[in-house]
């Protein structure tokens, strides 16, 4: 049982209809707290990183998958278990958890997301908090991390191949420049950025920083076995690609032989990843601008709307 009492109602960030986030993204303050299933864990959050696919959840993208709406976003969370439903056996109420809490990144995502004083997740999606890990920086990680592990998975990438990760001052890419290097033993690791960005390329492991505010990467003359393409790139990141390379995106546009996925929340992957993180071979990266409290989750979305974030955008302290 809780120790401290469970309110019925909380704060919570809401959209009632589709549309901009900064038109259609209300505070609640009498928002109530989900129930908890068998299966499943309450947590008390206390912080709540932001993902593109939050924004555009809220456009109504893929409104005919959605959930009803009122829907509180978020992904994303990092916090305290405060109850746990009688089937759930990796958890104990006191546990600091993080994790991803939408199964399937568009297929039904939850109603109550994380944005939120209070949420409920499946165990399956969860894993124990890093303890050398602030809470700010252990929600940032779940989405993107466990989205860069399945696509190194996916593109079958090995030790001594090369990679080429588009977009790597991104939340995903940060992540997997740094995957790529530490957990998949690649040789060589190069990625894309704008001028500015190019040093943080560089201090996360990649051998070779490029801009391309200068460089067109599919005309260079060095090709890869992996090309990870998180800002959609389409045709040129074909291009990049050796012959039999495998290609794999986040976001289309994809040409073929492009391997288009959404991710699969899987607390599985946050545990075996867990020593790299623990020995800080492999580390978060806030956009500078984190934390936003949670009074400025409007200004958060819209930051993150610009698409000129460094790594990830979190909502910290909640409430």
């Amino acid at each position: 049982m809780a120790t401290a009492p469970i309110p019925s109602v909380q704060k919570a960030w809401i959209y009632p209809e589709y549309g901009k986030s900064s038109e259609v993204l209300k505070l609640d303050e009498n928002f109530p707290v989900p129930e908890v299933k068998e299966d499943q864990v309450l947590i008390k959050v206390v912080a709540a990183s932001l993902n593109p696919i939050d924004f555009k959840r809220m456009l109504g993208i893929f409104r005919n998958t959605d959930s009803p709406r009122p829907i509180v976003p978020g992904y994303d969370v990092a916090g305290v278990v405060v109850k746990v439903g009688s089937q759930v056996k990796k958890f104990k109420v006191g546990d600091e958890v993080y994790g991803d809490i939408n199964e399937k990144a568009v297929d039904g995502p939850k109603q109550f997301g994380t944005l939120a004083e209070y949420t409920a997740a499946e165990e399956r999606v969860l894993a124990l908090k890093p303890n050398n890990l602030s809470f700010v920086e252990a929600a940032s990680l779940p989405l993107a991390i466990e989205t860069a592990y399945e696509a190194f998975e996916r593109a079958e990438l090995s030790a001594g191949k090369s990679v080429l990760v588009l977009g790597g001052a991104g939340g995903v890419g940060t992540l997997a420049i740094q995957l790529a290097k530490q957990v998949f033993g690649a040789s060589r690791v190069a990625s894309t950025a704008s001028t500015r960005k190019l040093d943080l390329l560089r201090s996360l492991g990649a051998d070779s920083a490029i801009d391309y505010t200068k460089e067109k990467f599919e005309e260079l003359p060095e090709k890869f076995d992996v090309v990870f393409d998180t800002v959609g790139e389409g045709e040129k990141a074909v291009k990049a690609a050796k012959e039999g390379g495998k290609v794999v995106a986040i976001i289309p546009p994809v040409t073929p032989p492009t391997i288009i996925f959404f991710l699969t929340s899987n607390g599985a992957i946050l545990e075996k990843l867990k020593p790299y993180l623990e020995s800080g071979k492999v580390k978060p990266v806030l956009d500078p601008n984190s934390p936003f409290p949670f009074s400025k989750t409007v200004e958060a979305f819209s930051h993150l709307e610009t698409s000129r974030a460094t790594g990830k955008v979190v909502v910290y302290p909640i409430p």
